[in-house]
């Protein structure tokens, strides 16, 4: 009975010395706290503009290119990464005018071939990124420009406040009021 339990901890021990650890689902905030993302599988790695470089087995790069699929009047996904345009705020789906923001940007998108250039923070799961049309126009500016959208000046520096046509500050209030701290976001993905 002891030498069976001393094999039993002998097994336990040789396997957690000599085995490889499992590949782990890690998460996007890494020790290096630089450009960093992590695509859907190695194997696949979508178009990127610069060399790739891997740190702890995930990918990380500066530049992705690629189709976008439109969640939100502030928010694409390329390549099943979730990307939120950097500078901006739109209304959420459930807030007036958030459905207009939405199709707007997917007008915007749609048969184009976008440009993401990472930033290196993340906000709810997504990655901050200026992103760009093939003729070099900026998409936070052009939802700023269409009044459906606006400048977050927390976050861009009021890069994009030049761009806001007058009065949509009170048509979009409620975001307004959400950059101010008077109103607590709708949900979550805010």
């Amino acid at each position: 009975m002891f030498r069976r339990n001393l094999l039993g901890i002998l097994r336990i021990l040789a396997r957690l010395l000599f085995s490889r650890p499992k590949a782990r689902n890690r998460s996007y905030h890494s020790v290096e706290r630089t450009k960093v993302i992590q695509t859907a599988s190695p194997q696949r790695l979508p178009t990127y503009a610069g060399p790739n470089k891997v740190v702890y087995g995930i990918p990380i790069v500066e530049c992705l290119r690629g189709r976008c699929y439109v969640v939100d009047g502030d928010t694409i996904t390329i390549d099943k990464i979730n990307i939120r345009l950097s500078g901006i705020d739109a209304p959420e789906m459930d807030q007036p005018f958030g459905k207009n923001a939405k199709w707007a940007l997917f007008n915007l998108c749609n048969g184009h071939e976008i440009k993401a250039e990472f930033a290196d923070h993340f906000s709810y799961e997504r990655h901050i990124a200026t992103c760009y049309l093939p003729d070099g126009r900026d998409l936070s500016a052009e939802m700023v420009k269409l009044g459906l959208a606006l400048d977050w000046r927390k976050f861009s520096g009021g890069k994009y406040r030049h761009f806001e046509p007058d009065g949509v500050r009170r048509k979009l209030w409620r975001v307004d009021a959400k950059h101010k701290g008077q109103m607590p976001p709708s949900n979550l993905n805010g």
